[in-house]
């Protein structure tokens, strides 16, 4: 099987996409990956096949007045330059990263079967949920079931809105106002992580959290016997700002070690029982004790998988939402606003707390519950060319 797997450029995104570019390799098909300059070399290093694909970075995008309709216009544009490139390539099926709606967009108008890749929990609106992104759990009772109907009345009017601008881009590129959606949803979270709703999609299947390690080099954490406390900051542009610096002010005098996980060079002027730069981020945590995190999943489930419970600094976007995720399951404190004393008393109460060790571990069992990614994807086309034909009676 041909498989074509389209992802931005933020590490949250395209990691997975690498991640699941090299689970069909491992399989015997033969992927190839279009994302961001950035990545292409990382990707081609790991095995991987892999092109430049302009026009798929939110960064660029954060000073529309709009960011729905430049979403939108951005998808469009995309769409009509990769069709060709598609089409030479004449894949079985393309797998789209959640926000590459272009992708999606160039797949349809070659009539090629799609798969839509969320590398975190399924965010789509639900009856039985609150709006995504607002961390509430879903209401019980009368005043609950109440509550969540005001908020997602509250959404409604932005979510119509989204629809009709897709309508209008999906003209004009030629397809209807209306696609018929991916053949296959593949969740790559934990299943703790996830949460009920009335109305979970037939075709939406949890594949489990889908990470790859970016960086081989490795880097040693300070000498010593003390707890070891990893901090990794957020790589999202809406992630909170100067977490580290705050973290390590934190951590003075509390007896600790700390890393700081970046993809840069390590500062200048660091004391002595920190270190900081890229590494392996998959061996810094068997060493750790805490993850000191903005609250991007990636980062969370590679804690949680290793049985690391965590400090959440979470910024904008989807990061509360997987904060508050986190601290239901018992397994993390949140911090916000960040403050050099709620990150000091945040990492003592982990520490100190072996309750929350026992938490990321029963998060980390529920991984044994997942389907396999390509699988799913087989067993969706399976399904596509087993599916009888319309005709005349």
């Amino acid at each position: 099987m041909r498989v074509v797997v389209v992802s931005g450029g933020d590490p949250g995104h395209v990691v997975p996409a690498i991640a699941l570019c090299l689970r069909f390799a491992e399989a015997g098909d033969t992927p190839i990956l279009f994302t961001g300059d950035r990545w292409v070399e990382a990707a081609e290093s790991a095995g991987i096949t892999a092109s430049r694909v302009a026009g798929l970075a939110l960064a660029d995008l954060r000073d529309e007045p709009d960011l729905g309709l430049a979403l939108h216009e951005q998808a469009a544009v995309l769409a009509l330059a990769l069709a060709p490139e598609l089409a030479a390539l004449a894949p079985d099926l393309v797998v789209c990263d959640v926000l590459a709606l272009g992708a999606s967009m160039a797949a349809e108008l070659l009539g090629v079967p799609w798969a839509q890749l969320s590398p975190h929990p399924l965010y789509e609106p639900s009856r039985g949920l609150p709006p995504m992104g607002s961390g509430l759990a879903a209401g019980t009772g009368v005043r609950g079931r109440l509550r969540d109907a005001v908020l997602r009345t509250m959404t409604a009017r932005s979510i119509r809105q989204g629809d009709r601008q897709r309508a209008v881009v999906r003209r004009r590129i030629g397809l209807s106002e209306r696609g018929a959606g991916p053949e296959v949803r593949l969740i790559a979270t934990l299943p703790a992580l996830e949460v009920p709703r009335p109305d979970w999609p037939a075709n939406a299947h949890v594949v489990g959290p889908l990470l790859w390690e970016a960086s081989r080099q490795r880097m040693s954490p300070p000498p010593g016997t003390a707890p070891l406390v990893m901090v990794a900051p957020s790589t999202a542009w809406t992630g909170a700002a100067d977490m580290a610096g705050m973290t390590l002010t934190a951590l003075q005098d509390m007896g600790v070690r700390a890393v700081v996980s970046t993809f840069g060079p390590a500062p200048a002027g660091l004391p002595e029982w920190a270190r900081s730069g890229p590494g392996r981020q998959d061996e810094l945590l068997r060493e750790s004790s805490v993850l000191v995190c903005g609250g991007g999943h990636g980062m969370l489930t590679k804690a949680l998988l290793a049985e690391v419970p965590v400090v959440v600094v979470p910024g904008a976007g989807d990061q509360w939402e997987m904060a508050n995720r986190v601290a239901r399951q018992g397994c993390g404190v949140i911090v916000r606003p960040s403050t050099v004393d709620g990150l000091r008393d945040a990492v003592a109460r982990v520490l100190a707390d072996p309750g929350f060790a026992a938490a990321a571990a029963r998060v980390a069992a529920t991984a044994a519950d997942v389907r396999d990614p390509v699988e799913v994807c087989r067993a969706a086309l399976t399904t596509r060319c087993n599916a009888p034909r319309g005709g005349s009676d």
